[in-house]
């Protein structure tokens, strides 16, 4: 009776631990969520920080794939005409961790608004892979990102 006693509160002390440890998955999306935060602070050298070295992908802004150097291009693009975010909404689709690799697909909303004109509104899906170092933080090392078709999709 004890013995059982004693299985039954390990395991129930096991799940309970599991249950609060953030899944890769969830890790990933937090920092995409700080992505779009240091986006909206304009914060070049914490958005640079979530990209790894060896990083590829195609941005929006982009005629080609870009490179970790070109990466911010896309935000001084707008920064450069005046335009700050105001606000992004985020919409989770699918994630899904493959050892230590971790994709996130997404949509976002964003609004862009120069100091006393105009606001524009910005729609778009993204892809990114995440990949964790040997130091156990996720970076991204591909992505892509697409306006959203014409249905909103």
């Amino acid at each position: 009776m004890a013995r059982t006693r004693c299985v039954a509160i390990i395991v129930l002390f096991v799940s309970v631990l599991l249950a609060q440890s953030p899944t890769a998955e969830d890790q990933v999306w937090s920092d995409e969520q700080a992505y779009w935060q240091y986006v909206k602070a304009s914060d070049l050298d914490s958005y640079r920080a979530l990209w790894h070295e060896n990083f590829v992908g195609w941005p929006i802004s982009g005629p080609e794939p870009a490179r970790k150097a070109q990466i911010t291009n896309w935000i001084k693009l707008h920064t450069d005409k005046g335009e700050t975010l105001k606000g992004y909404d985020l919409e989770r689709l699918v994630s899904q961790q493959t050892g230590d690799l971790v994709t996130v697909t997404y949509r976002v909303s964003q609004t862009w608004a120069e100091k006393n004109g105009p606001v524009s509104a910005v729609k778009s899906r993204i892809i990114h892979t995440w990949i964790r170092g040997s130091d156990g933080k996720w970076r991204i090392i591909s992505g892509m990102s697409a306006p959203v078709n014409s249905d909103g999709h």
